[in-house]
């Protein structure tokens, strides 16, 4: 009998079938396979589908290809843990921190003449950063129109007392959160500072231009006027807010103490902003929102000039 060697086959005679090594671990045997790529892959590498496994690199492809989700005014979904609003918070409350360490045992905390003693007092701190129009003659050598344009900022971070600050900042919780989860955090932000920057550029506009102001109500105001239009714009009930808005226009014109010129001036640039965020067409909103930012913040820095000529002229 005649005798034959070669290598071994299947039944029909072809090479022996070789058993699938997964792509990432080649000493690895397996026959699951990537539903996408349908690369076989180990049981380390096998990441649930809607279907199936997908291997690593095929999940990554896939979350670069998914748009992030969106608000209904462009933002981003980040907003909704509300990080720009507690980071404002924080800021304010730091800014107290300093201002009550840069008083040295005064009135910085409480004792002032507002809410019966219970208001704070002024500090080195807030009489650098108040919105001043000028130092009082006969040396006027003080205030934005002596070219000290940061206070028309500073002061939106700057607060008499720590009742001041409070009543601010439970404002900023409430409001701000919900805004910010709905504009996004950049479009939220650009609100709050525009609104708090319009507010200070009215009382350096209206108010008596050697009296000093400072509190983020102006940027709180700007909050109300914009839940009001956000809330009209996506159809919602706004019975709510009117109410305690129209609470807080009473405190402003009955107070004595508060920026009236502050509080309408925030309100009025506040609602500007809301309307250009919420109102612009869809195609191209965010350079619509950035435009129309950018011509309000033009706008206030003219009428700050107009402001600076008449007292300095």
């Amino acid at each position: 009998m005649t005798e034959r060697s070669g290598q071994a086959g299947d039944a029909t005679g072809g090479p022996a079938p070789t058993t699938p090594v997964c792509y990432r671990h080649p000493d690895r045997e397996t026959y699951v396979r990537c539903t996408r790529c349908d690369r076989p892959i180990c049981p380390e590498c096998m990441r649930d589908a809607s279907v199936g496994h997908q291997c690593p690199e095929c999940v990554s492809e896939g979350r670069r290809s998914v748009r992030p989700a969106r608000t209904a005014f462009g933002g981003g979904a980040a907003g909704r843990q509300g990080y720009v609003t507690k980071t404002l918070i924080a800021l304010n409350v730091l800014v107290m921190v300093l201002s009550i360490a840069s008083d040295r045992g005064g009135d910085a905390a409480a004792g002032g003449s507002g809410f019966g003693g219970l208001m704070g007092g002024g500090t080195p701190l807030t009489g650098w950063g108040a919105v001043l129009a000028l130092w009082p003659p006969p040396f006027p050598t003080e205030g934005v129109a002596t070219g000290e344009w940061y206070r028309l900022v500073t002061a939106m971070f700057l607060h008499y007392g720590v009742v001041h600050l409070l009543l601010n900042m439970w404002a900023l919780w409430v409001l701000g959160r919900t805004l910010e989860a709905v504009l996004g955090p950049l479009r939220f932000l650009a609100l709050y500072l525009i609104a708090g920057l319009g507010g200070n550029v009215a009382v350096y506009l209206f108010s008596n231009p050697y009296s000093a102001s400072v509190g983020a109500s102006t940027a709180i105001f700007g909050l109300f006027a914009a839940i009001f239009v956000i809330l009209r714009r996506l159809g919602r009930d706004t019975s709510a807010i009117v109410p305690i808005l129209v609470i807080n226009l009473i405190f402003t014109f009955t107070v004595p103490g508060i920026s009236v010129a502050g509080h309408l001036g925030g309100l009025v640039v506040g609602a500007l902003m809301a309307l250009v965020l919420a109102y612009a067409p869809r195609m191209r909103r965010t350079a619509f929102q950035a435009a129309g930012g950018a011509i309000l913040l033009v706008a206030l820095l003219g009428l700050v000039l107009v402001r600076t000529a008449a007292l300095t002229g």
